[in-house]
């Protein structure tokens, strides 16, 4: 398996890949020539020759710069990457190119989409959505029934009520309280949480 990135979310993945024995790290690849090693590990900077013959998962924690590298990449990706000490029931769906830290849990029949990342200690409650390019930052909660749109980021300690459908490229601030739908772009703050602005798009 690859890396692609070398920053600190690629320490949690590398620290979820040695917490189990169903992957190994062949490389760790970033387009920055100053970045050497990470970890104890050599990063490179250049493609293998072969690079087909591996699968990918990319260490970026920016959304937005997660989706155009998969965008602009015909990558294999691995299968989604769930650290030994997560809880994740059996019936769980979870894309490639996924994440999921430590201390998360993810409960029954909820489903996580590609290239998502499920931070240390989140936990996601029965029957949630998440869609592709989410993250849910370290320690919030997403109660039942929650759907949440492409490219949200939900930040630490944040809760979502249940039944909240929560719009695509959102900004869920830390610790914000969500108690009704949120449109998409929107950014949020608060208890309960407010509308201050709204992003531009998902670009």
């Amino acid at each position: 398996m690859i890396i692609y990135g070398a920053s600190g979310h690629a320490k949690v993945i590398i620290d979820i890949i040695e917490s189990t024995s169903h992957h190994a790290i062949d490389m760790i690849l970033d387009d920055n020539p100053e970045i050497h090693s990470i970890m104890g590990k050599p990063v490179k900077h250049s493609m293998p020759e072969k690079g087909d013959d591996f699968s990918f998962v990319i260490a970026v924690g920016n959304n937005v710069v997660r989706k155009e590298i998969v965008d602009r990449n015909n990558f294999q990706y691995s299968e989604a990457l769930v650290h030994n000490k997560a809880i994740v029931n059996r019936n769980v769906v979870i894309g490639e190119g996924s994440v999921v830290m430590a201390g998360a849990v993810i409960n029954p029949s909820s489903k996580v989409g590609s290239h998502a990342i499920i931070n240390t200690n989140a936990i996601i409650d029965h029957d949630v959505k998440v869609a592709d390019f989410c993250h849910i930052s370290p320690g919030a909660v997403i109660t039942g029934n929650v759907k949440i749109a492409e490219g949200t980021q939900i930040g630490a300690g944040a809760s979502i009520l249940p039944g909240v459908n929560i719009g695509k490229w959102c900004t869920i601030g830390a610790g914000s309280v969500i108690l009704k739908d949120i449109p998409d772009y929107a950014v949020v703050v608060g208890n309960p949480g407010r509308i201050i602005k709204y992003n531009k798009s998902e670009e």
